[in-house]
């Protein structure tokens, strides 16, 4: 069974290829698609953002794909950037990519007390079939703290200065397979492979499967 990972984030398409090695399926990236062009993620909400990139990629590639929308949420600039988290930076006219990212945010909250630095990784999944019908979401989450300054030099995004507390380090800071056991995307991937092997959508007819939140 073919699977297409339909990000166009290197770190992300790495640690999902990472975490269905022993799945039983074919992973494929983006790069097999030729000619299709990004979708514009107009989603108010990661499921919204995530629900459409699967379908269009799925009907693209023809097979099944899977796609995330995923963020940080951070409360004291209320629950920002969230599903802007990628290009936060570009729309404030500071940059782009990670580093401009993270150093915008530390602005924005460069006043805000220790205690109030508190936030989350969201990450939303959803599963399409070849035709582009959306059969299955997951949503998880992982509580953290953010921190005055990078410490890490694993992960990508947000990871260094995204304070696991009950460990002490930042998801920057964790190995390939201790980040998977506790982050956002490591628990949202265990739930959806638990949901493909109990609905064995992959082998269902198109006509027979249904979503599920």
């Amino acid at each position: 069974m073919k699977l297409l990972i339909a990000t166009g984030n290197k770190g992300k398409a790495r640690e999902f290829a990472e975490m269905l090695a022993d799945f039983g399926v074919e992973c494929v990236d983006l790069t097999s698609i030729v000619g299709v062009i990004e979708p514009e993620e107009t989603g108010a909400t990661f499921r919204a953002n995530a629900c459409l990139k699967a379908s269009y990629y799925a009907k693209a590639a023809n097979c099944f794909a899977m796609a995330d929308d995923s963020g940080l949420e951070v409360d004291a600039i209320d629950r920002n950037p969230g599903v802007k988290s990628a290009r936060w930076a570009k729309l404030h006219d500071a940059g782009a990519g990670d580093q401009a990212n993270n150093d915008l945010l530390l602005k924005q909250i460069e006043a805000v007390p220790e205690a109030q630095r508190t936030g989350r990784f969201v990450c939303v999944l959803a599963l399409s079939d070849p035709q582009g019908r959306v059969l299955l979401t997951v949503r998880d989450t992982i509580e953290g703290m953010i921190l005055r300054a990078p410490r890490g030099n694993n992960g990508f995004g947000y990871d260094p200065l995204f304070l696991v507390p009950s460990l002490g380090k930042t998801t920057a800071e964790l190995s390939a397979a201790e980040k998977h056991a506790i982050s956002h995307r490591g628990k949202a991937l265990k739930r959806l492979r638990e949901l493909i092997e109990q609905t064995d959508v992959f082998k269902s007819k198109p006509e027979t499967a249904s979503p599920h939140q």
